[in-house]
């Protein structure tokens, strides 16, 4: 990870990236807190009605929504927590692109509600649903594509796959470079 610094100050190829998500400790746990009421995890715990209530989960965003393995939708969970369905494929040719600013966008206005805390989940949390923890770092908390992966493994494990992880290169750029034109 000494090369983390020299990666920090420019574009980060694929390969790169990966090399960073390798690193660390992989997460046993159903449900982990990557940022504060920011919940990331996998599809066993959101099927826990109970442990969510537990937890004060007060919306979810299911990454997987329409996935024969992945239930959800506001009937399931009923009134008390908010839900949104990304029907998204865990494959390199999806574009998960598309879903980047909705979700980020529902992260961000459920997060800036008092008392929120936001579980986003797919099937094992570590591509999906981390891709679109990680975009919504990006967008809202200006976050670079490699701190918001160093910031959530601080937490949890996660390893978007090669076609997410090009998709929030472009991001990274397309963010960079406004801010670079300001």
């Amino acid at each position: 990870m000494e090369n983390v610094d020299r990666i920090l100050s420019e574009s980060p190829s694929i390969e790169e990236l990966e090399d960073i998500l390798h690193g660390g400790q992989l997460s046993c746990n159903h449900i982990d807190e990557v940022c504060p009421n920011l919940f990331l995890g996998d599809m066993y715990m959101s099927h826990d009605r109970y442990g969510l209530w537990r937890l004060g989960i007060t919306h979810v965003l299911n990454a997987a929504h329409g996935k024969m393995c992945c239930k959800g939708s506001d009937d399931f969970y009923g009134t008390t927590v908010k839900y949104y369905g990304v029907p998204a494929n865990d494959l390199p040719t999806f574009d998960i692109s598309s879903f980047f600013y909705p979700s980020a966008h529902y992260i961000h206005d459920a997060l800036n509600t008092t008392g929120a805390k936001v579980f986003v989940h797919c099937a094992v949390g570590v591509s999906r649903s981390a891709a679109l923890v990680l975009a919504y770092l990006m967008i809202y908390c200006n976050y670079s594509l490699v701190d918001a992966i160093l910031k959530v493994k601080e937490r949890r494990w996660i390893f978007p796959n090669q076609g997410f992880l090009k998709q929030l290169m472009t991001l990274n750029n397309e963010l960079n470079y406004k801010l670079q034109s300001k």
